[in-house]
């Protein structure tokens, strides 16, 4: 799946469990739009589609809630602490709803989803409850709230994939930007809702994801990431007229392939890995490009095969390592990063130190970790008792933690002393005295400002020391 919200993680520039305020844009007729995201980089992906529909309907995006017509929050179910937040938050948008009686407040995405219509009765300052399927239709709901009614779509569609909205890049960088080339997931993991809030998986049309990529390379970015719950599984064949020859599927090695034709200096990444799909073709495509970077985020949830299989992940403790070898094979010095949970339910201390034990034959660049958190609706809270007790899966997940901040500074250790090709993605967050970008291996790199380059400009760094999540160094000629 996609990164998680609320995580513990080991490299500090995630933007997940972060609300994102839309700059100020689109052609005013006096509304005006305020979205807050939550949660995996779909959600942030999805916040910049629905701010086209809504633009091309005369909002303007603004900053300031406090000045916005329309309020929505896009959120996250991943955890039960997310929708805390979410409701914590909403708390703060009632105070201003009632100096301003006309405010509407939505809430959207997978959080939406899974709650439906119950929402309008738990929250009662929400006026509208939108799932992750059906933002075409937010002007015709908005419309319905300015009538005085409440409004929800949550249908779930097997066609929607939004291919023909061009999103509004918003509070962009410039440089930076996400492809969304699928939507669902078939992928059937217990502990997960993923399949019930966003729906089936399916796949968008190829030409229309080279397309947004050549037109991102024409306005000046130079960087891409490819995002799908399980990008591996990326398949799509376009419809052709009867009696005409079928055209051939596009695999995600094709589309990969596809995307880096683009431009040299067009970079691409890719979020999330699936174990049981990713393939040596695709592997041999990221080797082929030298715009593709090497960095995989391939989550393993579990290093011990019983609890993968209740997990219902599809693979065992072997294949996954199989697969590491495959990568580390294929692309020698590729960065690997994944997810851990602690605690699953039955796991005993002999599965649990197996999962230490997979961190350390992997040794990966950086983790999202976190303490097995029931989710209602999943097939886990319908097969298992969650009862592995609290203390007992923070003191697993503590284990974990500090198992991967040695492997983080042993893996960004490996780069001190080594000339790194960095975009500049802009400013450091503690200094504008420095720059910060990424290197081929998604590391965050920070080293001084040069007048001579500018953000969206390649440079090469030589890394001189570093901490477990940052490398430290300078431009070099």
């Amino acid at each position: 799946m996609l990164d998680l919200l609320h995580t513990t993680k080991t490299h500090d520039e995630t933007r997940q469990g972060e609300a994102v305020e839309l700059a100020p844009t689109g052609k005013a007729d006096g509304r005006k739009l305020y979205i807050e995201s939550y949660g995996c980089q779909m959600n942030f992906s999805d916040s910049e589609i629905v701010a086209s529909i809504l633009i091309d309907e005369g909002f303007e995006t603004t900053k300031d809630y406090k000045e916005a017509d329309v309020v929505f929050i896009n959120t996250c179910s991943i955890r039960e602490n997310a929708e805390q937040r979410v409701r914590k938050r909403l708390k703060e948008f009632e105070f201003v709803k009632s100096k301003k009686p006309g405010l509407i407040v939505g809430v959207l995405g997978c959080m939406a989803e899974r709650l439906k219509a119950k929402f309008l009765e738990e929250e009662k300052l929400v006026d509208v409850v939108v799932g992750p399927d059906a933002y075409r239709d937010l002007p015709n709901l908005i419309n319905k709230v300015e009538d005085g009614n409440k409004a929800v779509n949550v249908l779930l569609s097997r066609e929607e994939t939004y291919a023909d909205i061009s999103p509004v890049r918003l509070n962009s960088n410039g440089v930076s930007a996400f492809i969304s080339i699928m939507r669902g997931c078939d992928n059937m993991c217990s502990f997960c809702v993923v399949p019930f809030t966003r729906g089936r998986e399916r796949s968008r049309d190829a030409v229309s994801i080279v397309k947004e990529a050549q037109d991102l390379f024409n306005a000046g970015y130079r960087e891409v990431t490819l995002l799908g719950q399980n990008v591996d599984s990326y398949k799509y064949t376009a419809n052709v007229a009867e009696g005409q020859e079928p055209l051939p599927t596009v695999n995600f090695a094709n589309l990969l392939e596809l995307v880096a034709q683009v431009s040299p200096e067009l970079r691409i990444r890719f979020s999330t890995s699936h174990p049981k799909d990713i393939t040596d073709e695709v592997l041999h495509i990221m080797a082929k490009y030298e715009n593709i970077c090497n960095y995989i985020h391939l989550p393993v949830q579990s290093g011990n095969s019983r609890v993968l299989d209740i997990m219902n992940r599809t693979y065992d403790r072997e294949w996954y390592m199989e697969r590491v070898d495959a990568i580390r094979r294929i692309i020698p010095g590729c960065a690997i990063s994944t997810d851990v949970i602690t605690g699953f339910c039955t796991e005993t201390e002999e599965e649990h130190a197996e999962t230490l034990s997979m961190m350390d034959y992997v040794k990966y660049d950086f983790a999202y970790m976190f303490a097995y958190s029931e989710r209602p609706g999943t097939l886990a809270a319908k097969r298992f008792e969650d009862d592995i007790p609290e203390e007992v899966k923070k003191r697993r997940l503590t284990e974990v933690v500090d198992k991967q901040q040695i492997h983080s500074l042993e893996r960004m250790s490996q780069h001190v002393g080594k000339v790194h090709k960095v975009l500049i993605e802009g400013f450091s967050k503690r200094s504008d005295q420095d720059y910060c970008g990424r290197n081929d291996q998604n590391a965050m790199v920070v080293f001084p400002v040069d007048a001579r380059y500018k953000v969206g400009d390649y440079v090469n760094v030589l890394g001189e020391n570093c901490t477990s999540a940052t490398l430290i160094g300078k431009i070099v000629d």
